[in-house]
Formats: structure tokens, sequence, C-alpha cells
């Protein structure tokens, strides 16, 4: 590639394709992501509000009208039939959450929980809810009869406040849980994420006849071979601006040997830097740049979409559940996903510098790859059905008529492939 194609100096690209670089999460951001977080703020706060608010009451406040008017023991009693009350509502939505996350786990997928205790409508039920009961018993300590009465007219208000929340909370959260569990939006959702996925970057990102693409060839030389060191778990991110900015300065390629999604143990390759003479610092920026962690994750990884979709299907199709509507409805997501891949060309394998040189050689997911992973094992457990091979062969005649040539050529494959494993029952017309 000459210089005049080049961005400019300093510049990272994709040859084809958008960068694909991660998101930055903040430390904000990344305080707020554990499901635990929000609830114990929310506890947090009603404790204070506990200590406070009858601090108001007893040296701020007199007696006002439109405030809770009752004496000390109907004060007692309101308190504590709040508390009694909201610490078996709150035990009633943990049993809830639970029995939800079990239920969502063994008809769909165990990978969407992560999803589901995300949610900010549970986060926030939750922490309201255990507000309420702590809240209570803080006021109740600062109820006093006898000699000196004390009733916290506002505390024991807003104490009601909070039930009079809970009960709308609570409304909210079974709305949620219900919708959340509902096969089509399930698979809606997990599409929906896809696609965003797939398109990423921009029209010119994704042009591929706007210039002559770079080739790489390994030359003989030194070369490193980069490991996890002691680190393991699943490729949840490559940052290749970096990697692209480490080779540039150490005049190196780095050739990647994974990418998100993968799973890699301790030692095992993740690249090979070619070139390396003085690799110890080339290779930490290579380890940095590439994240592990504990679950697959779409940002980077469209093929996880995919693959909680047909895992979706599978579980449909199994004997002991024997739904191949669910399975249709799996596919018409699938065909959705599908047609957006088929509309762009694959990402190029190339990311380069901002002379135009190659610096990382990448193996980003293909449209062939991505047919394969979403129709090869629903084709598998539904060929023995009516609906599933009419599905996919209607699916497969659609994505031929609309697909890029290249794409198209992989489709038509697909179907003979289909109909040489399967007895033409995916393929009723030759389209």
């Amino acid at each position: 590639m000459s210089s005049e194609d080049a961005v400019g100096p300093g510049s990272v690209r994709r040859t084809v394709g958008p960068l694909g670089d991660p998101e930055t999460v903040g430390w904000w951001e990344a305080l707020w992501r554990p499901f635990w977080v929000l609830p114990a703020v929310v506890v947090a706060l009603s404790v204070l509000a506990g200590v406070l608010l009858p601090l108001v009451d007893e040296h701020l406040l007199g007696d006002v009208d439109y405030l809770f008017g009752g004496n000390a023991d109907s004060a007692r009693s309101l308190l504590g039939t709040i508390a009694s009350a909201m610490i078996s509502v709150t035990g009633l939505v943990f049993s809830i959450t639970m029995v939800v996350m079990q239920l969502a786990s063994s008809q769909f997928t165990p990978r969407l929980l992560s999803g589901f205790l995300g949610s900010r409508v549970v986060q926030v039920t939750l922490g309201v809810f255990i507000s309420s009961f702590v809240f209570a018993l803080m006021v109740l300590r600062d109820v006093r009869a006898g000699g000196s009465p004390f009733v916290p007219q506002l505390s024991v208000t807003a104490a009601f406040g909070l039930v009079l929340a809970s009960v709308a909370l609570f409304l909210a959260f079974i709305h949620h849980i219900t919708d959340s569990i509902r096969v089509d939006q399930v698979i809606d959702r997990i599409a929906a994420h896809t696609v965003r996925s797939l398109e990423r970057g921009s029209a010119a990102e994704w042009d591929d006849t706007s210039a002559v693409p770079p080739s790489w060839a390994q030359q003989p030389g030194p070369t490193l071979t980069v490991t996890t060191g002691e680190r393991h778990g699943v490729v949840q991110r490559v940052h290749y601006t970096g990697l692209v900015e480490c080779a540039e300065r150490a005049g190196v390629v780095v050739e990647l040997l994974t990418r998100a999604g993968e799973v890699r143990h301790r030692g095992q390759p993740l690249a090979i830097v070619h070139g390396a003479h003085a690799g110890d610092d080339v290779a930490e920026a290579v380890r940095d740049a590439v994240g592990l962690g504990r679950e697959r994750t779409l940002q980077q990884d469209p093929e996880f979409g995919l693959r909680q979709l047909v895992d979706i299907a599978e579980r449909a199709l199994s004997p002991g559940v024997n739904d191949p509507t669910t399975a249709v409805q799996v596919l018409d997501e699938l065909h959705r996903v599908l047609r957006v891949a088929a509309l762009r060309p694959d990402r190029s394998a190339y990311l380069v510098d901002g002379r135009g040189t190659v610096r990382v050689l990448d193996r980003p997911p293909t449209f062939a790859g991505m047919l394969d992973l979403a129709l090869d094992e629903v084709a598998h457990y539904g060929a023995d059905g009516l609906q599933v091979p009419a599905r996919i062969d209607a699916l497969l005649q659609d994505l031929e008529l609309m697909a890029r040539p290249e794409h198209a050529a992989t489709v038509v494959a697909k179907r003979a492939d289909l109909r040489a494993r399967h007895g033409g029952r995916h393929a009723g017309t030759d389209g």
C-alpha cells in the first residue's frame, strides 16, 4: 500500500471493517457493575436517613398536621408491622429471583444469567425492600413513650412512603421478570445486541473497494511467542490500537493466535511477534492488550450472540422439551442477524499503522463461520421435524438472493452441504 493510501501519521485502522477496540470503561462505570453495589448503596442511604431524620424531627420540626399524627404506641405498631412485612416480602423477592434464574438457565441457556443480574430493576427493587426494613428498625429505636414521649412524625411518614415505593417496585419487578423470561423477548434482546455488534463502524471503514488491500508474508528472522503467563480465562477483549502502536514502535508484526470468545489457559500461546529482538517489552504489551475474564461478552464477539440463540434452539428441540416452534422463532432471529452479516464484507485480518504498514494480523469472525455456527447444530437436531428444515431452507434462499456475491457462494455451498447431509430435507427447491 502506498503512502497516499495511509490515513495519516499515528493513525491506526483495519483495512476493511471497524477497528473494534473495546469501549473504555471508567472507574465510575466499573464501580456500579457488580450486582450488590446498588442495593448496598440504597441500604446505606436508608441507614443514614434513619439516623438523621429523627434528629430533624426532634430539633427542627414540631407537630405537623399532614405528617403521621399517632402516638408512640401506634408509631411502634406501624413501624414493627412495616419491618416484619418488608423482610418477609424481601425473602419472597429473593426467592422469585432465584426461581427465575433457575428457569432461565434450564429452559434457555445459563449464559443469560449475567444479563438478568445486571438489571437495574432487580437491583433497585431488592435495595428498596431491604432499605424499608432497615429504615423502620432505625426509626423504631427513637420512638419514646412515658415521661418524655417522642414520635418522629417525618420519619414514620417516610417509612410509610418507602412502603408505597416498595409496592410500586414490586409491581415493576413482577412485570420485569415475567417479561424477561418470555422466549420472544429473550431471543429478540440477544439478536438486537448481536446486530449492534455487527453494525459497528462507518461506511468508510466497511468500504472494501477504496484501496488495494495490503498483504503480508512471514520473512526469515527472529520470532517471539507470547503466552498467557500465569493467567487463564476467556478472551474478552483485544486492544488493537495498543497492539498496532506497540508493534510500530518496535518495528515488528504481531500475529494473533486467538480472538475474543476463545479460552486460553496458563502458558498457552496468545501471539507470535515477528522480528522481535528485544522481546520483553513487546511481550508484556501484547499480553496486556489481551484481556481475559470468566465469561464471554458480545462487545468484540458477535458469535457469542449466535451461540446463545443456537443454545436456546437446541434446548427447544431436545426430546424432553420438543418445542420446534421456539426453534423456528430462534431461526427467525438468526435470519435477522445473518442478513446484516451477509450485506457486509468480511473484516480484514490486516491492521495497519498510519503509513499503511501491516502491524497486526487478526483472526476476525467470517460470514462463513457465522453461517456454520447459526445453522449446523439446529439443522442436525431439527432434521427429523417439519418446521425447522422448511425454515432453514427459506432462510438460505433469502440469503442467497440478497447477500454479497462472495457470501452468496457460501450460502449455495451451505445449502448443498445440508442437502447432502440430510437427504434433501433442507432444500425443498433449488432457488
